[in-house]
C-alpha cells in the first residue's frame, strides 16, 4: 500500500513538474520573441515574396491590434485574399474563377489568425490547454524542446523551440486524410527585430520533395492602416 502511494505521489509530481516546465518554456519563448510587449504595437505591414519552382509570388500582409488581419497573394494575374475584420473572416480566390467572397468558418479563422504576428499563438495554445511538452530533440544540429499543439479537425502542430534562443526553428503540421498522415515542415530563420517586433525573415516550407521559400522584403511598424483595409469591398 505504501509503495502504491509513493508511486502515485511520484506520478502526480511528475505531471506538475511537466506542467511547470511547459509554462516556463512558453514564458521564455514569449520574452525572447518580444511578444510580452506586442500589445504596444498598433500596426504591422509586411511585403513578401514566395518562391517555388522558379516562380515568385508577391504577397502583402496587414495586421492591426488587437486582431485585424489581411493577406493578399498574387499568382499569375490572380489574387488570393484572406481577411479578418475583428468579427468575420472572408476569402477570395480568383484563381478558382470567382471573385465572390466566401465567409470563413470559425476553424478557418483560427487557422488564418495563426499567421498574425501581433498574436502570441503559443501562449494562447497554453491558455486553452492545447499544449503538451513531448520532450527534447535535436533539429539542425541544435538542442530543442518539442511541444505539441492539438489543433482543429485533429491537426497537430509540433513546434521545435531552440533551447538557447527560445525561437522556433521548425514547426511540423501533421494533417490526416483517410487516416494517412501528411507532414508539412516549416523552417523559420533569419530572425530580425523591427521596432520591437521580432520576425523570421525567411521561412522554408516543405511537403515531401516540394519546397517553397517565403522571404520578407520590407517590414513597416506602426504605419497608419485604415480599418477599411480589413473589409471586403
Amino acid at each position: 500500500m505504501k509503495k502504491f502511494i509513493l508511486i502515485t505521489i511520484y506520478f502526480l509530481s511528475a505531471i506538475v513538474m511537466n506542467a511547470q516546465s511547459l509554462e516556463e518554456i512558453v514564458n521564455k519563448y514569449t520574452i525572447a520573441n518580444k511578444l510580452d510587449k506586442i500589445s504596444n504595437i498598433k500596426t504591422l505591414k509586411i511585403t513578401a515574396k514566395i518562391s517555388m519552382k522558379g516562380t515568385e509570388m508577391p504577397m502583402e500582409m496587414w495586421m492591426k491590434n488587437p486582431d485585424k488581419f489581411r493577406t493578399v497573394t498574387s499568382m499569375k494575374g490572380s489574387e488570393m485574399i484572406q481577411v479578418f475584420d475583428g468579427e468575420k473572416g472572408y476569402m477570395i480566390n480568383s484563381a478558382l474563377g470567382s471573385n465572390e467572397p466566401k465567409e470563413m468558418t470559425p476553424e478557418q479563422i483560427k487557422e488564418f489568425q495563426r499567421g498574425n504576428y501581433l498574436i502570441n499563438t503559443v501562449k494562447n495554445f497554453l491558455d486553452d490547454g492545447q499544449l503538451t511538452l513531448i520532450g527534447e530533440d535535436n533539429v539542425l544540429g541544435k538542442p530543442v524542446y518539442k511541444i505539441k499543439a492539438v489543433l482543429e479537425k485533429g491537426f497537430d502542430s509540433n513546434m521545435f523551440i531552440d533551447k538557447d534562443s527560445y525561437l522556433i526553428i521548425r514547426n511540423t503540421i501533421v494533417t490526416y486524410k483517410g487516416g494517412i498522415p501528411t507532414s508539412i515542415n516549416y523552417y523559420p530563420s533569419d530572425y530580425t527585430e523591427f521596432d520591437g517586433v521580432l520576425l523570421p525573415m525567411k521561412t522554408i516550407r516543405s511537403i515531401g520533395r516540394m519546397e517553397s521559400v517565403m522571404t520578407f522584403t520590407n517590414v513597416e511598424v506602426d504605419v497608419p492602416i485604415d480599418d477599411n483595409v480589413f473589409k471586403i469591398k
